[in-house]
């Protein structure tokens, strides 16, 4: 599975530099000198004929921040044009390559999607479809059985229990929660 970990911005200066909206806990491991990022495909609309068409994999040649913002150069990408043609890329590592957390109570977004969604009576609501990272917590989009969502804060309280082995989710909703 792909894990997204950033997307490519504007480019910065006329030597190939590019922002870089960071999609990642570590950015530091991700983005280090050598790293080997796959393109996700189809994050870009097709290049016109005979334009610069973007790679399967970017190798990171150098990172810098900047007011904030990280700054990624990439080997091959030598000036402003072809670091335009790469705006909106999204760029991603394969999940094998991800160790899990040592936190038991930490997890990766790859370990939740797909796992089903259950009430403490055992009362199937659904599955995760995918994790929304907000500012006040994350939250799960919960795929309902009708093709409907919903979003359930990703906290304590309300997701007391996560059973990745078990394959579920346990909720303790408050009341109208799903009726949103």
């Amino acid at each position: 599975m792909l894990l997204i970990v950033g997307r490519i911005g504007k480019p910065h200066g006329i030597r190939g530099e590019v922002t870089v909206e960071v999609r990642t806990d570590e950015p530091e491991a991700r983005f280090a000198s050598g790293s080997v990022l796959r393109t996700e495909p189809g994050a870009v609309a097709p290049p016109e004929p005979g334009a610069y068409r973007v790679p399967d994999k970017l190798t990171v040649e150098a990172t810098r921040w900047h007011q904030g913002r990280l700054l990624v150069t990439f080997e091959g990408v030598l000036d402003r044009d072809v670091a335009e043609a790469l705006r909106g890329t999204l760029l991603g590592v394969d999940s094998a390559h991800v160790a899990p957390p040592a936190d038991p109570e930490e997890f990766l977004d790859h370990q939740l999607v797909g796992l089903a969604v259950v009430t403490r009576d055992g009362e199937r609501l659904g599955e995760v479809a995918r994790i929304d990272h907000a500012p006040a917590s994350d939250l799960l989009v919960l795929r309902r059985p009708d093709g409907r969502t919903a979003l359930i804060p990703f906290v304590k309280a309300i997701v007391p229990e996560v059973d990745v082995a078990g394959g579920r989710v346990v909720v303790e909703l408050p009341g109208g929660l799903l009726d949103l």
